[in-house]
């Protein structure tokens, strides 16, 4: 058991008789009333995403997750390919139940899969990864104006701000827990 107070992104609970994922817990207390909690859930079968807002004291039943490094693959019509790294069993994933994780995915990385009485539940790629630029607007000699940003689309499609001095064909470093510019590789 766990109570809404000891959420932590990441934690896997059952919540409504699913399991669901907690995607952020936020406490607050107000200068009147009591303290309440505000949390996201993700639905770990369904991929579908609920808020809601808690007392500090309810409670949730945590569910025992096992953690695995894989390896990527590939995607293709089934889905996303991916092989256990110890069994070399290979393991498809379909991108619902991924999410906005497939923008950081390259071929032959390293990621952890959670998993809970022998499903896949979901997939957590490493907090940093080097990704190339393949599209962006030019610098310019002058543009010096300090935290100036702009967009760049990086070889997985994803869009990162990324600061002015950043050019087409670079890498940079990522951030795939907030998914921002960290600096170049």
């Amino acid at each position: 058991m766990i109570k809404a107070g000891q959420l932590r992104q990441g934690a896997v609970i059952t919540y409504n008789g699913t399991l669901h994922e907690v995607l952020e817990a936020q406490h607050h207390k107000p200068g009147k009333g009591g303290a309440f909690i505000r949390a996201k859930f993700k639905n770990l079968s369904t991929g579908s995403i609920i808020s809601e807002t808690l007392r500090p004291d309810d409670t949730f039943d945590q569910a025992f997750i096992e953690q695995k490094q894989m390896q990527y693959l590939y995607k293709d019509n089934l889905g996303y390919c991916f092989m256990d790294e110890t069994t070399y069993e290979q393991v498809h994933i379909s991108g619902e139940k991924i999410g906005e994780k497939t923008d950081y995915l390259k071929e032959n990385m390293s990621i952890t899969a959670k998993i809970c009485s022998g499903e896949i539940l979901t997939i957590d790629p490493p907090i940093h990864v080097v990704l190339k630029v393949v599209e962006t607007d030019p610098g310019f000699k002058g543009d010096t104006v300090s935290g100036a940003t702009k967009p760049a689309t990086l070889e997985t499609g994803k869009v990162v701000k990324v600061p002015l001095f950043v050019e087409k064909d670079q890498l940079i470093k990522v951030d795939t827990r907030t998914g921002e510019y960290i600096e170049r590789a």
